[in-house]
């Protein structure tokens, strides 16, 4: 796992007026978008579609940077471009990839998201402990999360990425996973229920899902209908 590395999930909904524009106009304005999200930088964006799935949400942009200005410059070319500006932040998250306290020696499940290739549905949300959790000893806490780790080796299928947001964000984490099957991940969480790690929690929401896509193929499920031109 690299450490230092910058990670931003950007939700993005669509100001419905957009989908009133005339065709060639939703094209030309996809076609800005489509360009700043593909530009060439130090920064790896992946696109996931999240139409209809979340209230006022329709694109999610899963970003690796070396910085923080990095990934403000991204997300500035985007929400600049074209459709980018009938575009409003739903849900903004940040954290750093950082070596685990509790994992020796990580796992592929326990690797950054950003390698290999992309599953077809990725799930992020915000994630936040008690303070009774950071003030017990460190061997307590280790016991608490080798049961909390033992239930999620069960889980092959699914993999996670685990991301420091302490003095970046509202909550201590930003968590992803990244799966093919969502029904075993389900599995999965209603397993993680039951561990004593549970009662450590305080926040884990809103959770954010998405579909990963190309961006133009979002970009056409939201109405630029390029077929026309």
């Amino acid at each position: 796992m690299t450490e230092g590395r910058f990670i931003h999930a950007l939700a993005l909904g669509l100001d419905a007026a957009w989908r009133r524009l005339p065709p060639d106009e939703r094209c030309q304005t996809a076609d800005e978008l489509i360009a700043a999200v593909r530009v060439e930088s130090d920064v790896t964006t992946h696109c996931y579609s999240m139409v209809g799935l979340q209230p006022g949400a329709d694109l999610l942009l899963w970003s690796l940077g070396p910085s923080l200005d990095a990934l403000e410059q991204r997300s500035a070319m985007v929400l600049r471009s074209g459709m980018g500006k009938w575009m409003k932040v739903k849900e903004s998250f940040l954290g750093i990839i950082q070596p685990s306290q509790y994992v020796k020696k990580p796992t592929s499940q326990e690797q950054s998201l950003f390698s290999g290739e992309r599953s077809r549905y990725l799930v992020v949300y915000p994630f936040t402990k008690s303070t009774d959790w950071y003030l017990l000893g460190r061997e307590e806490r280790q016991q608490v999360m080798n049961e909390h780790m033992r239930v999620g080796h069960g889980f092959p299928e699914v993999r996670q990425l685990l991301a420091y947001s302490f003095g970046l964000d509202d909550m201590d984490f930003l968590v992803a996973y990244e799966t093919e099957d969502l029904p075993r991940f389900g599995e999965l969480v209603r397993a993680l229920r039951g561990t004593e790690s549970r009662r450590s929690t305080v926040r884990d929401t809103p959770i954010l899902i998405g579909i990963h896509r190309p961006i133009d193929e979002i970009t056409e499920l939201l109405g630029a209908t390029f077929e026309s031109r």
